[in-house]
C-alpha cells in the first residue's frame, strides 16, 4: 500500500503572507500528482489561531499565517478541488496527527504501508519536519519526498533541506 501526504498546499504559503513564486510554480504538479496518484492521498493544514504572535513560533517567525477560518488558512482551490479527505489541521511544523493516523493504518487497516511520498510546502520546514517524524514513527516503510513537488522558502534552503532528508535516508525523487 502507498500513501500520499500533501504538506500544507494553503493559500498563505502559495499566494498570501508567505507565497513565493516556487510555490506557485508547483502547484500544478502537486495537483496532476494527487490525481494521478492510486492510493490514499491525506492532507495536512498548518493551523494557528488569532494568539499566533505570542507563541513561540510567532515570536520567530512574526508574519501572521494560516489563521483558522481566514482565506489564507484554506487550501488553495486548485488543490480543494482534488481532495480526498479531510484534512488533519497541525499547529506544529510536524504533524503527530498524520503520524498517528498512518501508523494506526500501517498496524491495523488493510495491510502495512509499503511507502509514503510527501509533497508540498515549505520543504525546509513542515515537509522535512513531516519526513522525519513519519520515519521515526514507521522507521521500516519507505518515506519518500517528490522534490520536482515541493518548494522551500528560498531555493537554497529546499536543496539543504532536502540534502538533509537524504542523510536521513529519506529517499528523493523528481516526477
Amino acid at each position: 500500500m502507498e500513501i500520499l501526504a500533501v504538506i500544507d498546499m494553503q493559500n498563505d504559503f502559495i499566494n498570501g503572507s508567505l507565497g513565493t513564486k516556487e510555490a506557485q510554480a508547483v502547484l500544478p504538479k502537486v495537483v496532476e500528482k494527487i490525481k494521478s496518484f492510486p492510493g490514499r492521498v491525506l492532507f495536512t493544514k498548518d493551523t494557528h489561531d488569532e494568539n499566533y504572535l505570542h507563541t513561540q513560533e510567532g515570536k520567530l517567525l512574526p508574519i501572521p499565517h494560516c489563521i483558522k477560518g481566514t482565506a489564507g488558512w484554506e487550501l488553495h482551490p486548485d488543490i480543494e478541488a482534488v481532495r480526498r479527505e479531510t484534512p488533519i489541521e497541525k499547529n506544529t511544523f510536524g504533524s503527530t496527527g498524520l503520524a498517528q493516523v498512518l501508523k494506526a493504518q500501517h498496524l491495523d487497516k488493510g495491510g502495512p504501508i509499503e511507502k509514503i511520498t510527501l509533497v508540498g510546502l515549505c520543504t525546509d520546514v513542515c515537509v522535512i519536519s513531516n519526513a522525519l517524524l513519519l520515519k521515526a514513527f514507521l522507521p521500516e516503510t519507505v518515506i519518500e519526498v517528490d522534490a520536482s513537488c515541493c518548494a522551500g522558502v528560498t531555493p537554497k534552503a529546499h536543496e539543504c533541506a532536502l540534502e538533509a532528508m537524504k542523510a536521513c535516508q529519506i529517499q528523493i525523487v523528481h516526477s
